[in-house]
């Protein structure tokens, strides 16, 4: 199936072998598709609640639509993840690697009362423009034809989502100042994970240095402050009198 805007960024194009193995284990595949999963559902309950508060009859059908498709790729996803787990015996992979390989990402912190039509549409855009590109390339290098169909499916309609997100968008605000700051937000988002990552890997750093090395010298001198001290209780009388104790 040509899917003719689902296209894998540059990244995930790069690290395709890492995406390869990432999904070649039944249980981690199992515990990713179970984690979108809650993922969709939640951005089902999200798409309905922007149906509520939007004035706009137009978008409010398109986001009960939406949501319901929502839903449904989580009962796909859902339904796929147990059958694997059931045929692993249960076993799954203690590392799910999420940050290597994540679902639809963009709707997880979505807080549909701080938008606009039209701030609400960008970065709905924006959103289910990454997740598609995101489950072409999974799609592409999974060798479980079954999961494979499982993203196929999702992909239809991910096309839908992306192309009327970015149609009305145009007709509730021509200007596209919108898509800009939603851009320039996604950006900043990825800037705090990536700098709380490294901040997490420099934690680690300093702990292991203050444990192998720091701490070593330390008790290197406490070791040698002990072999300078006289066994033994020492009374008043053997303490230095220039000391008030």
């Amino acid at each position: 199936m040509q899917l003719r805007h689902a296209k894998p960024s540059l990244r995930d194009r790069i690290l395709r072998p890492v995406h390869r193995w990432v999904w070649r284990d039944a249980g981690r595949r199992a515990r990713k598709l179970l984690t979108f999963a809650r993922t969709e559902a939640d951005g089902g309950r999200d798409l309905a609640r922007a149906a509520e508060l939007t004035h706009d009859a137009l978008l409010r059908r398109l986001y009960l639509r939406h949501a319901r498709d929502e839903q449904g790729h989580a009962d796909l996803f859902n339904a796929r993840g147990r059958q694997l787990l059931r045929e692993a015996g249960g076993a799954s992979s203690g590392l799910e690697l999420a940050w290597l390989a994540p679902g639809e990402r963009g709707l997880d912190d979505l807080r549909v009362e701080d938008h606009t039509d039209a701030s609400l549409l960008a970065f709905l855009h924006l959103s289910e423009k990454a997740a598609a590109g995101r489950f072409a390339i999974y799609r592409e290098v999974l060798a479980d034809p079954v999961t494979a169909d499982v993203f196929t499916t999702i992909l239809r309609d991910e096309e839908f989502h992306m192309t009327y997100t970015r149609t009305q968008l145009m007709r509730v605000q021509p200007s596209g100042i919108a898509l800009w700051r939603a851009r320039g937000g996604r950006l900043w988002k990825a800037y705090l994970r990536l700098a709380s990552r490294l901040a997490g890997v420099m934690g680690g750093i300093i702990l292991l240095v203050q444990y192998f090395l720091i701490i070593p010298i330390f008790a290197l001198f406490a070791k040698r402050a002990e072999r300078r001290e006289k066994d033994g209780w020492k009374t008043p009388q053997e303490r230095s009198l220039g000391s008030q104790y």
